[in-house]
């Protein structure tokens, strides 16, 4: 059975950025690092034409061409990642316990959480850099799924749970989004 070609996207490449496609697997090298990512579960083609990136959809169903427009914003999201970076912003809001945040190898430690004793723990995605600046939190990287899965892992982990939310405020709650890294 033919594939009909119903679905297609182009993906612009900046001149400081190389990228090397090998079947589905596309690496992409950029000012602030590499990002590797395989698409080899999507039915989708992908082919590198000079500065472009081109993502054809292989069916004619929706599904089949909504996942064009994933896939290329998925690409162009790695882009922004080598050539500026991620950055998400938290803040730590307490009532009465204050709240430590410790980074400890691929795990943060969250202490002192409204006066518990053991401390809850997020995890770490992938390649990305949490620093800690007295109730700022911030979780920067190249890739822009594991910094807001790091980021959501914070706040998930600080979820008060049977108790009304309106009045139990303590937490660690993201507040800005931004492409780009400060050091």
């Amino acid at each position: 059975m033919a594939s009909i070609l119903t679905e297609e996207r182009f993906v612009s490449i900046p001149s400081e950025v190389t990228v090397k496609l090998e079947g589905k697997i596309l690496t992409v090298k950029g000012p602030l690092g590499e990002l590797k990512k395989d698409f080899s579960h999507a039915k989708v083609h992908i082919e590198l034409v000079g500065d472009k990136i081109v993502v054809k959809s292989l069916g004619s169903k929706r599904t089949d061409k909504a996942i064009v427009g994933t896939i290329s914003t998925h690409i162009k999201n790695m882009v922004k990642g080598v050539t500026k970076g991620f950055t998400y912003k938290l803040k730590k809001v307490y009532s009465h316990f204050p709240i430590n945040v410790k980074v400890s190898g691929d795990k943060i430690l969250i202490e002192n959480f409204i006066g518990e004793r053991s401390p809850r723990i997020a995890k770490i995605v992938g390649n990305v850099k949490v620093i800690v600046k007295g109730d700022d939190v911030e979780v920067q990287g190249l890739d822009l799924e594991a910094v807001s899965q790091t980021a959501a892992n914070i706040q998930q982990a600080t979820k008060i749970k049977k108790k009304d939310p309106r009045v139990f405020l303590d937490g660690i709650y993201i507040y800005e989004k931004t492409e780009g890294m400060s050091g």
